[in-house]
Protein backbone atom coordinates (compact mmCIF):
# COMPACT_ATOMS: atom_id res chain seq x y z
CA UNK A 1 0.00 0.00 0.00
CA UNK A 2 1.46 3.60 -0.78
CA UNK A 3 1.16 6.48 1.36
CA UNK A 4 -0.46 9.49 0.06
CA UNK A 5 2.44 11.33 -1.15
CA UNK A 6 4.06 8.58 -2.74
CA UNK A 7 1.01 8.25 -4.86
CA UNK A 8 0.45 12.19 -5.92
CA UNK A 9 4.06 11.58 -7.13
CA UNK A 10 3.70 9.11 -9.27
CA UNK A 11 0.23 10.69 -10.59
CA UNK A 12 2.77 13.80 -11.45
CA UNK A 13 5.24 11.56 -13.04
CA UNK A 14 3.04 9.57 -14.91
CA UNK A 15 0.87 13.00 -15.69
CA UNK A 16 4.25 14.60 -16.88
CA UNK A 17 5.88 11.39 -18.49
CA UNK A 18 2.66 11.17 -20.49
CA UNK A 19 3.30 15.03 -21.60
CA UNK A 20 6.87 14.08 -22.69
CA UNK A 21 5.80 10.85 -24.42
CA UNK A 22 3.65 12.90 -26.89
CA UNK A 23 6.20 15.57 -27.29
CA UNK A 24 8.51 13.01 -28.54
CA UNK A 25 6.27 10.95 -30.32
CA UNK A 26 5.41 14.53 -32.25
CA UNK A 27 9.29 15.27 -33.00
CA UNK A 28 9.11 11.76 -33.97
CA UNK A 29 6.31 12.11 -36.53
CA UNK A 30 8.78 13.24 -39.47
CA UNK A 31 10.29 9.62 -39.58
CA UNK A 32 7.10 7.62 -39.69
CA UNK A 33 6.41 9.34 -43.27
CA UNK A 34 9.70 8.36 -44.75
CA UNK A 35 10.17 6.26 -47.84
CA UNK A 36 12.11 3.57 -46.22
CA UNK A 37 10.01 1.21 -44.54
CA UNK A 38 13.06 -0.33 -42.29
CA UNK A 39 13.42 3.31 -40.91
CA UNK A 40 9.83 3.78 -40.28
CA UNK A 41 9.07 0.03 -38.92
CA UNK A 42 13.04 0.06 -37.11
CA UNK A 43 12.22 3.68 -35.45
CA UNK A 44 9.37 3.22 -34.47
CA UNK A 45 10.12 0.24 -32.17
CA UNK A 46 13.04 1.85 -30.79
CA UNK A 47 11.20 4.83 -29.74
CA UNK A 48 8.04 3.04 -28.22
CA UNK A 49 10.44 0.54 -26.63
CA UNK A 50 13.15 2.82 -24.81
CA UNK A 51 10.02 5.40 -23.42
CA UNK A 52 8.36 1.78 -21.75
CA UNK A 53 11.74 0.98 -20.38
CA UNK A 54 11.84 4.31 -19.21
CA UNK A 55 8.84 5.07 -17.42
CA UNK A 56 8.91 2.10 -15.72
CA UNK A 57 12.45 1.76 -14.47
CA UNK A 58 12.03 5.87 -12.91
CA UNK A 59 8.19 4.66 -11.49
CA UNK A 60 10.36 1.65 -10.09
CA UNK A 61 13.03 4.51 -8.38
CA UNK A 62 9.74 6.20 -7.45
CA UNK A 63 7.10 3.49 -5.99
CA UNK A 64 9.21 0.18 -6.54
CA UNK A 65 7.45 -0.48 -9.52
CA UNK A 66 3.71 -0.53 -8.32
CA UNK A 67 1.54 0.22 -10.91
CA UNK A 68 -1.83 0.97 -10.48
CA UNK A 69 -5.37 1.83 -13.14
CA UNK A 70 -5.10 5.54 -12.40
CA UNK A 71 -0.85 5.79 -13.64
CA UNK A 72 -2.27 5.05 -17.01
CA UNK A 73 -5.19 7.37 -16.74
CA UNK A 74 -2.76 10.08 -15.48
CA UNK A 75 -0.63 9.20 -18.30
CA UNK A 76 -2.73 9.50 -21.24
CA UNK A 77 -4.10 12.61 -19.61
CA UNK A 78 -0.89 13.94 -19.94
CA UNK A 79 -0.92 13.14 -23.62
CA UNK A 80 -4.24 14.35 -24.12
CA UNK A 81 -3.13 17.66 -22.40
CA UNK A 82 -0.16 18.13 -24.42
CA UNK A 83 -1.88 18.08 -27.89
CA UNK A 84 -4.51 20.19 -26.62
CA UNK A 85 -2.64 22.69 -25.59
CA UNK A 86 -0.42 22.54 -28.67
CA UNK A 87 -3.14 23.29 -30.89
CA UNK A 88 -4.27 26.57 -28.58
CA UNK A 89 -0.80 27.57 -29.32
CA UNK A 90 -0.49 27.07 -32.69
CA UNK A 91 -3.98 28.47 -33.27
CA UNK A 92 -2.46 31.79 -31.16
CA UNK A 93 0.72 31.78 -33.17
CA UNK A 94 -1.46 31.40 -36.68
CA UNK A 95 -2.96 35.22 -35.49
Amino acid sequence: MMNLKLQLLSLGYSFLYGIFFSLLLTFHYNLLYNDQKIIKWSSTVLIILNNVLLYFIILKKINNGIIHYYLFIAFILGIVSEVLLSKLVAKHLRK
